[in-house]
């Protein structure tokens, strides 16, 4: 059965998340030590306890996704002989997909999004912002309300989520009025999502710049399983292309649906989504009912799936 793998991004945080992983294995602990050390940083402690303000600030909510991802993803590696097909992520899970692959190593991983929380902010500056859920319309429709509303002020659509939820992002003045237009147009709810920034957005543009530098201090590796871009839903072995893809992503839409459906296409009949919650395998369901869907975000996750891959 062809198979792939995929990761979560921003939001799936919760405090508790990856504690049971690290309590069992110690080379995570360090990890997240040696995190804090380098980076003056709190993370080990706002994962471990909290608070839950401090644990959704963009710069640690993006290093401890990736961290937690990849800490089950290897847990599970030790129990199942598995190779996918492709990996992907959404937004920031595109870096944990990276990982996976092996164009990077966890470590570097986790510095390159502490920094990319860092910029996606910093660059924000004092323009007023939104983002907002829409749903019950389909993506050309929310595409359309965006072109409509944009001379209240710049919108987008930027996250294509599912058939029918879309998530919208830009000036406070243009969010709003798209959200209008949208439940005008028969959206049955438009929800307006707590974030740092006017995140996929040219009006983040810096924050573009500022990662293609950070990044270019590193090696990106080839790598050995093709990671699907949020960019333009198609696989890629090449280090360097992944690199060029993850500057430009984050100011470009996360085409989502469009990626499980590439993989569906290729043959792909099971995602096993790694990472805390379960937020992609809920959207990949609504996408296409048909395939196999798993997740794994706690060890009795894997204790699970001992019994149902037998």
């Amino acid at each position: 059965m062809k198979t792939a793998f995929v990761f979560p991004g921003q939001g799936a945080q919760y405090v508790g998340m990856a504690m049971d992983f690290v309590a069992n294995n110690a080379e995570y602990e360090k990890i997240l030590k040696t995190f804090d050390d380098d980076h003056g940083t709190e993370l080990f402690s706002a994962m471990q306890e909290g608070p839950e303000e401090l644990l959704k600030k963009t710069s640690l909510t993006q290093p401890a996704i990736l961290f937690h991802s990849i800490c089950a993803l290897r847990e599970f590696q030790k129990r199942f002989d598995i190779k996918p097909e492709f990996v992907a992520g959404h937004s920031l899970g595109e870096f944990s997909a990276q990982v996976a692959s092996g164009v990077m190593e966890l470590p570097i991983a986790m510095h390159i999004v502490h920094k990319r929380g860092e910029f996606m902010i910093n660059a924000v500056g004092e323009i007023p912002f939104a983002m907002a859920a829409v749903i019950g319309l389909d993506p050309r429709s929310v595409t359309e309300v965006c072109a409509e509303a944009s001379e209240a002020g710049l919108v987008q659509a930027v996250n294509y989520n599912t058939p029918i939820q879309t998530v919208i992002s830009g000036t406070k003045e243009g969010v709003a009025r798209a959200g209008e237009i949208a439940k005008e147009r028969g959206a049955r709810r438009v929800l307006p999502l707590i974030v740092g920034g006017p995140f996929h957005t040219p009006l983040i543009e810096k924050a573009a710049v500022w990662l293609r530098c950070e990044m270019s201090k590193f090696e990106f590796k080839d790598g050995k399983i093709p990671v699907v871009s949020n960019l333009d839903a198609l696989p890629s072995l090449l280090g360097n292309i992944n690199k060029e893809k993850l500057s430009k992503q984050i100011i470009s839409a996360v085409r989502w649906v469009d990626s499980v459906n590439f993989m569906i296409d290729a043959g792909v009949e099971r995602f096993i989504e790694f990472g805390p919650q379960k937020v992609l395998s809920g959207m990949i369901k609504n996408i296409d009912k048909s395939v196999q869907i798993y997740s794994v975000d706690t060890i009795s996750d894997l204790d699970d799936l001992e019994i149902l891959f037998r």
